[in-house]
């Protein structure tokens, strides 16, 4: 009988599978349909590995791992739920202590299938969206990002075999405090999932994040699931109980850090002197609409609604990413469309425009070249060109010829960058076929603040908003507000374009900074430094909305001190993994 439900299940999940991926060739946008797609092919795979290897699975097992997938995605932005991360970790955590205590002993292996089960739901769930974009690429994200999670709790699990129970579960947090770090700092970087990101949904919950950043989320939420984890297994065994004082505990650690925030929340005064800024956002749909569509058209879109909300005192005009397509950074200011756009800019005396733009520079005879040069040749002479391509922001002020430029940095891997080109060298033919280059686009090593007489603005590019120390960068150039920029209908009407915003509320708590973004399409709003969304537009919404930003001078902890808490448990991690390997060659010797 179970046979035939399993086979009822395979059957049906399959018909899912292939009724999505029907319907996305038949849709210019996918919207849900990935979820739906990815969810199904995931559970069929387990199901069918549990068909055909029924020894290798225990259902418990797999239930609770599943269960910690779901609770974490329901527990993420844009769920209300956030509280459920303070036990999302838990089913997990008793799988791994039956495992740990089963007759055979200690099994990695299996440790791992059931973390990477878990894993990979809570990617899906929460970023299938990434799949709208690039297919392939969005599959591999969930895929590998799901594999690195598993890695602290491998960690973990051995080196539970060495250490006393507290300090074994001290390392538990260490070690996923120190892969968050390490997933913000490397190449391969997908912080997207950092659980400190969870209480975007609330950032009146976590005003204190001007000390820690998201770190300070991230240890908060481990160390409860800790706790319960503890208060539901007895310490002489695997049996599930209550512990009483357990229940008390974590009460005084959920409800403590929420009232010190509300009360920094409602007493928190912001600072700054107060500046108009206006905020377009054009509402181009960027995978068939923005690119095809005329320059001319697109800049005469800009102009009518710049114009429609710009007063003699407005100081900022703010537009999108990438707007009207690519140009040369020697000719800025001087070619049609940006002259256009500073003559606009000219006319109101104290304004200054912020916009992001596809830019590019072919190198000079004996130039030094960077490793993100591409080729090409001139088919006039024959010659081979030498260029560079950049996502960049620029900024026009009226009555100055000079238009500061700035390239964006923390670059998407994949779409902008491949990681550690020195190692997939041999891609590079690939590559130069496709008219690309390995390393991506070009980049500047510091972040940059665009300059002005009331104050400073940093231009945070897209992405770039999602990495907190980093975004720390322009306030020590010298930024007293942010203006992010961004083109999140990439993604679709799903909760990506939400989470993005959201995320923004994390950077005005731990910057003190105002912030202005314009998306092309998605949300256009303002943020004060309490993190409180202001004015949102509404997705394919065309419009401008029009408000006062204050430019901060002061500098918060954390802007001093950034991720302090994830170098810490980088430094734990370290001492008790090297611990566990000594303490693991002395037991050899004895043995």
């Amino acid at each position: 009988m179970n046979k035939k439900i399993n086979y009822l299940l395979l059957v049906l999940l399959l018909l899912v599978v292939v009724w999505c991926s029907y319907q996305m060739l038949a849709l210019p946008l996918w919207g849900h349909y990935t979820l739906f797609q990815f969810s199904a092919t995931w559970v069929f795979l387990v199901l069918l590995a549990k068909e055909i290897f029924p020894r290798s699975f225990n259902n418990y097992y797999l239930l609770l791992s599943s269960l910690t997938g779901v609770l974490l995605a329901i527990g993420f932005p844009t769920s209300p739920f956030t509280l459920v991360m303070f036990i999302g970790f838990v089913p997990l955590l008793i799988v791994e202590q039956l495992i740990s205590e089963e007759r055979e002993g200690p099994n990695k292996k299996r440790v791992f299938g059931y973390s990477y089960n878990a894993f990979v739901i809570w990617n899906i769930l929460t970023t299938y969206w990434v799949g709208n974009t690039a297919y392939i690429g969005g599959v591999v994200a969930i895929l590998v990002n799901a594999l690195f999670m598993s890695v602290p709790i491998i960690l973990f699990h051995q080196t539970k075999k060495y250490l006393d129970r507290n300090l074994a579960y001290a390392a538990f947090i260490a070690n996923w405090l120190a892969w968050e770090y390490l997933h913000l700092n490397w190449e391969i970087s997908w912080p997207w999932l950092t659980l400190g990101n969870s209480f975007a949904q609330y950032p009146s919950w976590v005003q204190w994040y001007e000390f820690t950043g998201v770190f300070g989320g991230s240890l908060w939420i481990l160390l409860l699931n800790v706790l319960i984890f503890n208060g539901l297994i007895a310490k002489s065994g695997s049996a599930i109980v209550w512990h009483k004082p357990t229940l008390l505990k974590g009460t005084l650690l959920i409800l403590l850090p929420i009232f010190m925030s509300l009360g920094r929340y409602y007493t928190y005064q912001e600072v700054g002197e107060k500046v108009e800024v206006v905020v377009v956002q054009p509402n181009y749909e960027p995978h068939y609409e923005k690119f095809a569509i005329s320059r001319e058209q697109q800049l005469k879109r800009f102009v009518e609604l710049s114009e429609s909300a710009l007063t003699p005192n407005t100081e900022y005009l703010v537009f999108p990413e990438t707007s009207l397509g690519m140009f040369k950074n020697r000719q800025l200011g001087k070619e049609p469309y940006t002259r256009t756009l500073k003559d606009m800019v000219n006319k109101y005396p104290k304004l200054k425009l912020v916009t992001g733009l596809i830019t590019n520079k072919e190198y000079e005879e004996g130039e030094a070249h960077s490793i993100a040069v591409r080729t090409y040749i001139d088919p006039r002479r024959g010659d081979t060109i030498y260029w560079e391509l950049y996502n960049s922001a620029i900024q026009i002020t009226a009555g100055e010829a000079e238009i500061p430029i700035y390239f964006k940095s923390k670059q998407v891997p994949g779409a902008e960058m491949m990681p550690y080109p020195q190692l997939f060298f041999f891609l590079k033919p690939l590559a130069d076929k496709l008219g690309g280059s390995l390393s991506g686009h070009g980049k500047q090593k510091l972040r940059s603040a665009f300059k002005g007489a009331s104050g400073n603005v940093g231009p945070v590019i897209c992405y770039e908003s999602v990495y907190g120390e980093y975004t720390t960068g322009y306030i020590k150039q010298g930024a007293n507000a942010l203006f992010i920029i961004t083109n999140d209908g990439w993604w679709d009407n799903t909760a990506g374009h939400q989470q993005h915003l959201k995320f923004a509320s994390l950077r005005a708590i731990e910057t003190r900074r105002d912030i202005a973004r314009s998306a092309n399409t998605g949300i256009s709003c303002f943020l004060n430094q309490k993190g409180d969304i202001l004015q949102a537009t509404a997705y394919e919404e065309m419009g401008t909305i029009k408000g006062d930003i204050r430019l901060n001078k002061e500098i918060s902890f954390y802007v001093k001190w950034g991720d302090i808490i994830g170098r810490i448990g980088v430094f734990l991690s370290i001492l008790l993994l090297l611990n566990t390997f000594v303490k693991g060659q002395m037991r050899n010797k004895r043995g």
